[in-house]
């Protein structure tokens, strides 16, 4: 495989979620959120058992009641995943999760209230050794800056959070972490730059409403993975109008794509022509659907053809290549005699995967 220099990281400080480390050059981590109605405990778990199958590592949830905050402490002792309660405007329910088992609260200082409230506030971070995230967004800044520059701009965003930081500064409070998400990708990306050249603490990366799974996916690509590839970022989320899980599965395909951190099947594929000895559109998304649970990371190539199909498999931990009726298999870059029928060969490819992915682990992890 071509080498690729590291990415240089931007130097920042270390944080807690949880156990989750942030910042100082540790992993980058991948967020969600969910999308239930948090009072709805059942549904609420369920979804961050979803997501925490596919391997998030923090997962956020509204808590816009004190009602909601009540829930907090039930779903707290039914999942593993580190919680982080994003709170507006009322400081008692900040408290209360916090109580609660909180692993981060996601708060603006400037909105919850005068000096006081949020003195408290900090205050009750600080005796639960819990990180405050700053989240600024271009759709909700304050009404002096909207006056003063009129519509969002990387200045906005970055006075905006200035400010909040500045509040904690003045609380001694250093452990939080801080985004400026926007839905435009050059506002949020300018951003990022400016805030990443004014303070230490970790950054929370993402586009805001990003959009559908498509759009959203390509704008969250484009402008993560520049920030990241600049050494920019030390987590991120990703934001789109679809059920959380597809979140995760584009956060870590980005990741991934940038050799950064590796995580499950990364399938090669090719587009498909007149040339293609089996559905490979079919096989990929069947295939993909079906070995979710791998966490294991592994290059799957599936090529319909021989044009480009053997050159693919060199670099492969797994290859098929079309041809009539049974297709040619390689592991490890070394063709096979074993040939797979193309009226079976979901299942069969699926089978071989997972048997790879025992004696990768085995490999890696040997009995003792």
């Amino acid at each position: 495989m071509y080498h690729v220099e590291p990415i240089i990281r931007r130097q920042s400080t270390r944080i807690y979620v949880g156990k989750v480390p942030i910042g100082d050059n540790t992993p980058i981590t991948i967020q969600s959120m969910t999308n239930t109605t948090t009072t709805d405990i059942i549904a609420t778990v369920a979804q961050i058992k979803d997501l925490e199958r596919l391997g998030v590592d923090i997962v956020r949830v509204s808590v816009p009641t004190m009602e909601a905050a009540e829930s907090i402490r039930l779903i707290k002792k039914q999942v593993q995943v580190p919680i982080v309660a994003d709170v507006h405007f009322d400081y008692r329910i900040a408290l209360k999760v916090a109580e609660y088992g909180a692993d981060c609260l996601r708060i603006n200082p400037g909105n919850i209230g005068n000096k006081s409230r949020i003195r408290t506030v900090v205050d009750c971070a600080r005796y639960y050794n819990i990180p405050i995230r700053i989240g600024i967004n271009s759709g909700s800044l304050e009404k002096d800056l909207q006056k003063k520059y009129k519509t969002p701009s990387p200045q906005a965003l970055l006075e905006s959070a200035l400010r909040h930081i500045d509040i904690l500064d003045q609380l001694n409070f250093d452990t939080f972490k801080v985004s400026v998400k926007a839905s435009d990708i050059f506002i949020a990306i300018e951003s990022y730059r400016l805030l990443a050249q004014q303070i230490k603490q970790p950054l929370h990366l993402g586009i805001t409403e990003a959009g559908t799974v498509r759009t959203g996916a390509i704008k969250s690509a484009i402008a993560i993975g520049l920030l990241l590839l600049e050494g920019i970022g030390d987590t991120l989320r990703i934001s789109l109008a679809a059920h959380p899980t597809e979140e995760v599965k584009v956060g870590f395909d980005i990741l991934n794509a940038l050799r950064i951190r590796s995580r499950g099947i990364n399938f090669i594929a090719c587009p498909t022509c007149a040339r293609q000895e089996f559905d490979v559109i079919g096989t990929v998304n069947a295939l993909e659907k079906r070995l979710e649970d791998i966490i294991t990371p592994m290059n799957v190539a599936i090529i319909g053809c021989m044009v480009n199909g053997p050159g693919e498999a060199k670099n492969a931990t797994l290859a098929v290549t079309g041809r009539k009726k049974s297709s040619g298999l390689y592991e490890d870059g070394i063709q096979l005699q074993e040939r797979l029928d193309n009226n079976t060969i979901i299942d069969q490819l699926e089978k071989r995967i997972r048997i790879k992915k025992k004696s990768l682990e085995e490999a890696n992890f040997p009995a003792p």
